[in-house]
């Protein structure tokens, strides 16, 4: 369910981030799904606890996930986990696109290419 990179550049806890998003995105993870706990994440991708543990408060602080005392973590309800994905996928595309404007590619081939990318897929 869950792929961990021990050789990425990218922190374990973001990619932990990044996995969840991934599988809410894709509809493996549904409103009010549970979590796994921490311990048991933990212990089946050979990470210490206190990194799951920060995922999860990421993603709590980011409406996408809500904590129930004493039963555990849950994919959060409703538009806010879809408006903030969108946010997140948004905030990603930003540094690509500014990066093109500064090499000189004009708007107009870039939005063709949005457009073409949105149909293909």
């Amino acid at each position: 369910m869950f792929s961990i990179d021990s050789r990425s550049r990218v922190p374990i806890y973001e990619q932990l981030i990044q996995n969840i998003i991934g599988l809410i995105a894709r509809g493996a993870l549904q409103p009010d799904d549970q979590l796994p706990s921490v311990r048991s994440l933990a212990r089946d991708l050979g990470i210490n606890p206190n990194t799951v543990q920060k995922a999860y408060q990421e993603l709590e602080a980011k409406g996408m996930i809500y904590q129930a005392a004493g039963r555990g973590s849950f994919i959060a309800p409703g538009d806010a986990l879809t408006d903030s994905i969108i946010q997140q996928k948004l905030n990603e595309a930003r540094a690509p696109i500014l990066s093109a404007r500064k090499a000189g590619v004009p708007k107009g081939k870039m939005l063709a290419l949005v457009e073409q990318i949105y149909e293909k897929e």
